[in-house]
């Protein structure tokens, strides 16, 4: 177990930002994107290698007894990027190319999040280098409470609270509630988000962050002149955020003709009935074969001819050799980090409204904060109840950032980091540099 506290940056920010160009990956980008904000924000080099590096990182090994009685070692990681806004707040995967830099990206991601979106929250995240998909329920409780076992010493309600992603669920977050719990002696319902309900999970947690990109798609989408009632969509991923998203831009009136999942796509230009390529999805667990669309190559889906592009499965999808092809006038990131520094240029030189992670699918973290607030009162609040206020976070958040980008003549991206990382620099400042 390594615990590395405020590590000190191996090369100077600007140096790292300089070196993102040649290799492209979800630290890189998001070391240039903050880059970009500090340069804006006129900051000086000893705040940008502050904002720049993990104010805490773990690693950790983890072995797991199989159902067959062998044992197998796996890697985990939990990366807590910054704390002057509050504790750290991230989610939790599972998935067998989790590696350090991935995580340590979308901590960084988290901490402009919480800020832009204004939660009193840092940046975290969580991974365990595993697939989960080869593994029995039993097994996957072992291994998550040896996990949580061992992240044990840096974890808690008031310290760095988890969540899941992808690859974890509510069961997840109940079997690390209950090891942390057994450990401490008493419940702790505040140590997770993301938890069952009965165990003391908000409403409207599980599609939180899928309302959140439905509630930002619709904005936008008016925003450039088109009325969704006459809009068309593709959504990249259909999983824990792009199903649900989907589900709900069909409701509300956008033509969805094109999804796809890790095994392939599908389309349908008269409109993919969502709801029924739901049931077919929970009974075959992929999108592929679907009689109501047909085959299409996942690579074209990026490319497909439709006004809202949603990319929800994974970092680094769009990138300088498909965005010169993406033809929808909208895209709005249901991931987190699937558009590199130069497809994100490439689009804005072509008019394609970009709206980057931390605003877009920023849903969830709401609704987690709300149901660590819950957990914290031991009182729960009705399903409207906290619709409203995530639509209400949602839009002032767009307002902010669009009206922001205007003034400046800044892309969205540019204009939300500079907003989050602002906001996290003034907190900062404010409580000064101990000792």
């Amino acid at each position: 177990m390594t615990d590395v506290l405020a590590a000190t940056v191996s090369s100077t920010a600007a140096d790292a930002a300089a070196s993102d160009a040649h290799i492209a990956t979800p630290l890189t980008d998001a070391r240039s994107q903050l880059a970009e904000a500090i340069a804006l924000l006129g900051y000086d080099n000893g705040l940008h290698q502050m904002l720049a590096t993990p104010r805490r990182e773990l690693s950790v090994a983890v072995p797991l007894r199989l159902d067959s009685g062998e044992s197998r070692l796996y890697l985990g990681y939990r990366v807590q990027h910054n704390f002057s806004r509050g504790p750290a707040k991230g989610g939790l995967r599972y998935a067998p190319n989790v590696n350090l830099d991935e995580v340590r990206a979308l901590a960084m991601w988290m901490t402009w999040k919480c800020a832009l979106l204004d939660v009193p929250y840092g940046g975290a995240k969580g991974g365990l280098a595993i697939d989960p998909r080869e593994h029995s329920t039993a097994e996957l409780e072992r291994v998550t409470r040896r996990y949580t076992s061992e992240i044990l010493p840096i974890i808690g309600p008031e310290r760095d609270i988890p969540a899941p992603d992808i690859g974890t669920d509510e069961q997840t977050m109940a079997w690390i509630m209950d090891t942390y719990s057994v450990n401490m002696g008493y419940t702790v319902p505040g140590i997770v988000t993301g938890k069952p309900i009965s165990l003391g999970g908000s409403q409207g947690r599980a599609s939180a962050t899928s309302r959140g990109v439905t509630h930002i798609a619709l904005a936008a989408l008016r925003h450039v002149g088109l009325e969704p009632s006459r809009s068309t969509a593709a959504v990249q991923g259909f999983g824990k955020v792009g199903a649900d998203a989907a589900r709900f831009l069909s409701e509300a009136g956008v033509r969805v003709t094109a999804v796809s999942d890790q095994y392939g796509a599908i389309s349908n230009d008269a409109g993919l009935d969502i709801e029924a390529l739901s049931a077919h999805v929970r009974a075959t667990g992929s999108v592929v074969g679907f009689a109501g669309g047909e085959p299409l190559d996942g690579a074209a889906l990026l490319t497909h001819d439709v006004d809202l592009l949603v990319p929800a499965a994974v970092e680094g999808v769009l990138h300088e050799g498909n965005a010169a092809d993406v033809q929808a006038t909208v895209v709005v990131e249901g991931a987190n980090g699937p558009t590199t520094p130069a497809a994100d240029r490439i689009m804005r030189e072509r008019g394609i409204l970009v709206v980057p992670d931390i605003l877009a699918n920023a849903g969830g973290v709401i609704v987690s904060y709300f149901e660590w607030v819950q957990a914290n009162q031991a009182y729960w609040w009705r399903a409207d109840e906290v619709e409203s206020r995530l639509e209400e976070r949602m839009l002032s958040a767009w307002q902010c950032v669009l009206g922001y980008a205007e003034q400046r003549d800044l892309s969205l991206r540019t204009a939300a980091t500079a907003l989050a990382v602002e906001r996290v620099a003034e907190a900062h400042k404010l409580r000064g540099l101990y000792p």
